[in-house]
């Protein structure tokens, strides 16, 4: 790997991302688990956003902060996944300092996006619930667009400047990333230059872009909670309830896991394990949990199905050869 001299430093040109190298004997096992967690996440995501656009029913604010969160999390997986699977399958484990500054862009963006979207869907959640008479009003189609798209861009802008200001750091070794992917923390310890300044500054800017989404998150399932406590009826506490319980078991793990990640003291080994959860298997389960929990998706996924099925019989009839 080749060194470049900067004044009486050398700066390494690449870093080796450990990941799971340490389990050796089971590195084709790995490979395969990832392999179908992959597969299985994109095909969900994209089978979830497919029925939303398709079906003229499911074109409502709900469903739409929905595909977005599914469009996200393609994204998402595909900026770590591949390179994992590539990893475990050659062994090679080096990356460019480029390409990891790269990587942790498009991640950290969309890991701050995604803290901006789930916040404004819960948001969503809280209106619908306790203020019904006002949601059509409030939550319309040019608002739920704007919430959208400034989730994505407050997310990138955060992310993109701590990209740049990283980008500027000098590593001149050791070069070795005790994780799977290329993140902030990790990054920060291998650089040999002055980084408290910077460290400061991007606590702030996670500071302001960060918690308060988290605190509007906490607030809105807080009043929602105490909304449907209120209900008088069982029946009517159940259905307002299952409205919201997917997308709270969804904060709940994400929020949880990069808790423990970020905010408990740094241990390597479980920052890995915790990493996955966020990374690769939440991903993999919110489009499981958001079909099986709703009865207006797997309605939408049954007549999805009849109409392919119904195709293929048409198809078959009509492709017969005559006798």
């Amino acid at each position: 790997m080749a060194d470049t001299k900067e004044g009486n430093k050398t700066s390494i040109t690449g870093f080796i991302l450990l990941g799971f190298g340490n389990l050796h004997e089971l590195q084709i096992l790995l490979f395969l688990l990832f392999l179908v967690i992959y597969i299985v996440t994109v095909a969900g995501n994209t089978l979830f956003i497919v029925l939303v656009v398709a079906e003229q029913h499911l074109h409502t604010t709900m469903y739409f902060f929905l595909g977005n969160l599914s469009c996200l999390e393609t994204c998402y997986t595909s900026a770590i996944l591949p390179r994992l699977l590539a990893s475990l399958l050659t062994g090679e484990r080096t990356i460019s300092v480029s390409s990891c500054l790269v990587q942790f862009d498009i991640f950290g963006s969309l890991l701050a996006t995604e803290c901006c979207l789930l916040s404004v869907m819960s948001y969503d959640r809280y209106l619908a619930i306790c203020k019904p008479l006002h949601y059509a009003a409030r939550m319309n189609s040019r608002f739920s667009f704007q919430l959208a798209a400034g989730s994505w861009l407050s997310g990138s802008v955060v992310n993109t400047i701590a990209a740049c200001w990283l980008s500027q750091l000098i590593f001149c070794g050791p070069n070795e990333i005790d994780h799977f992917l290329c993140d902030y923390a990790p990054l920060v310890k291998l650089s040999c230059s002055d980084t408290s300044r910077m460290v400061l500054v991007i606590f702030l800017l996670s500071f302001i872009f960060i918690l308060p989404p988290f605190l509007l998150t906490l607030t809105s399932y807080v009043c929602i909670i105490r909304a449907v406590l209120r209900i008088p009826s069982s029946t009517g506490r159940e259905k307002a309830f299952s409205t919201c319980s997917s997308h709270l078991i969804i904060v709940t793990i994400f929020y949880g896991t990069l808790f423990i990640v970020y905010v408990l003291p740094d241990t390597a080994a479980l920052n890995k394990v915790f990493s996955i959860f966020y990374t690769v298997l939440t991903p993999m389960v919110n489009p499981l949990i958001y079909s099986l929990r709703n009865k207006e998706i797997k309605e939408a996924l049954r007549k999805a199905l009849s109409k392919i099925m119904t195709f293929i019989t048409n198809h078959n009839l009509f492709s017969r050869p005559l006798l």
